[in-house]
């Protein structure tokens, strides 16, 4: 989906049905519960999101601030220019979140409570997923927050009948299977914490296939 060649329209149906994936596999509930974590009492926070795709997930997340009376700067970064305009035109106005395009190590010092990322971390090689987790763990005061896919049997067989039953972009039916097959065990996560520096994080199962590490501070 990230092929330079792809056509806007055909990469706007992609990160559409991605978002409605989300959805239906309950994709963005491991991270607001994360946030009711992280976030408790305090009124104001703020809050990076890397690899925001259409803007589902942060959109949701400004929802769920406004609904608890709390005041969000948000902010998105991804590497695909094309989501920023896909995911302005989808955001209500008056929302305040920021999307950028651009590399999410441009944003160190930024000052940000919490990261999260959705669907990101089976995309990076090791050394880019080790450098990320230092990045956050360095970066976010409050806590952060990876919110991937299970590599588990019954899902990487079962999600092709669920995205043609659902009538999901080809795109999505094919990239779907393989990102399970690029995704992590619950075993392989505490090595790769381990190389990071991290010690304290929690990695965990959450219905239906998703595997989430959650760092506390």
């Amino acid at each position: 989906m990230d092929d330079p060649a792809l056509g806007a329209d055909v990469y706007a149906s992609v990160l559409a049905d991605l978002a409605r994936v989300n959805t239906i596999t309950l994709a963005r509930r491991p991270t607001m519960e994360f946030l009711d974590r992280a976030i408790g009492s305090r009124r104001e926070f703020s809050l990076l999101d890397v690899g925001f795709g259409d803007g589902d997930m942060l959109r949701a997340i400004g929802r769920w601030a406004a609904d608890r009376g709390k005041v969000a700067r948000l902010v998105g970064i991804d590497l695909n220019p094309r989501s920023e305009g896909i995911a302005k035109a989808k955001t209500q106005a008056g929302m305040a979140i920021s999307y950028r395009t651009g590399d999410y190590a441009d944003l160190a010092s930024e000052g940000f409570d919490c990261i999260v990322s959705s669907l990101v971390a089976h995309h990076m090689t090791h050394r880019q997923l080790v450098t990320f987790l230092r990045f956050m763990e360095h970066e976010a005061e409050a806590g952060w927050f990876v919110n991937d896919l299970h590599r588990h049997g019954f899902a990487y067989l079962g999600y092709p009948l669920l995205a043609r039953l659902a009538g999901w972009h080809p795109i999505v039916r094919k990239d779907g299977q393989l990102s399970i097959a690029r995704s992590f065990r619950p075993e392989e996560w505490p090595p790769i914490l381990a190389e990071a520096g991290v010690t304290a994080a929690r990695v965990e199962r959450c219905f239906p296939f998703r595997l989430c590490v959650e760092r506390l501070k």
